[in-house]
């Protein structure tokens, strides 16, 4: 296939010895084939290098890379290496931990013919929660209404989304260090964007699995994460209360989450005990 732009996928990982491997296989088994896949490792004190390397030998024929960044901990100077990195025309970032739908790749060529799309996201499925095909259109709708909601001004999720390598080199020397961990650096990203002047789409196929783990965190936990919208906007002077509207969501569904997430991990610690 491979009709339009070329496509490189990057990876940042730190200490995803139980996703990487799922994540970079899903990655490669792609009805379109990315052009190159880019793992990032980020000073990794367990197996994940050595997880990427077997991967390497044993799907020879793909285009992979594995980058240390042990300059210094964090997200943003991960993701930053790997986006310089890459070689595509659309620059695919993804979490570790997760699992893209086999069109994936499609779907972003697809999406990226459209030369005014600077970038892109999509719903997720989580794979780890049940009914999963009903929360991935309830993920959508949700998504789609928050998109809605914002009018001009469009999310792009650092667990699904893509931008054009013209709009990233655009923006990259304005994106935010945020060296005391802060904010959303997904949600810096498209302020950037929009600031720019740089178009960023929602499109419903472009669809990526990921983990439900961050209902694990205790609730200060949880709840502080969520917070990070708040001080992401605070960082840049924004006011526009309907930006906050994910905000509001994540935190009201947060307990049935919560319960159902309970729910499914007593059920399999009961399953193993029997």
């Amino acid at each position: 296939m491979n009709a339009g732009p070329t496509v490189s996928i990057v990876i940042p990982a730190f200490n995803e010895q139980s996703t990487i491997r799922a994540c970079v296989l899903a990655a490669i088994d792609q009805t379109d084939p990315a052009d190159e896949i880019i793992v990032v490792d980020n000073r990794s004190t367990d197996a994940t290098r050595d997880i990427v390397r077997a991967l390497q030998r044993e799907h020879p024929h793909v285009p992979r890379v594995l980058l240390s960044q042990d300059e210094v901990q964090g997200l943003i100077p991960t993701r930053n290496l790997g986006l310089d990195y890459a070689s595509g025309q659309v620059l695919g970032r993804i979490d570790a931990d997760t699992v893209l739908e086999p069109d994936w790749v499609e779907q972003v060529r697809r999406i990226f013919r459209d030369e005014t799309v600077a970038a892109a996201t999509g719903p997720m499925i989580y794979y780890d929660m049940p009914l999963r095909r009903w929360g991935h259109r309830a993920d959508d709708a949700l998504r789609r209404a928050v998109h809605r909601l914002a009018r001009d001004f469009h999310y792009i999720f650092g667990s699904n989304m893509a931008l054009r390598a013209e709009a990233w080199r655009d923006i990259r020397p304005h994106v935010c260090r945020d060296a005391a961990d802060e904010m959303h650096e997904d949600i810096d990203i498209s302020i950037h964007l929009h600031e720019r002047g740089h178009r960023a789409v929602y499109r419903s196929a472009m669809v990526a699995g990921m983990s439900a783990r961050r209902l694990d965190d205790a609730p200060r936990d949880y709840y502080s994460y969520v917070m990070r919208w708040e001080r992401t906007y605070d960082a840049h002077g924004i006011r526009d209360a309907k930006l906050r509207a994910p905000m509001w969501v994540f935190s009201v569904i947060y307990p049935l989450l919560k319960g159902v997430r309970w729910s499914v991990k007593r059920r399999g610690t009961t399953a193993l005990t029997r």
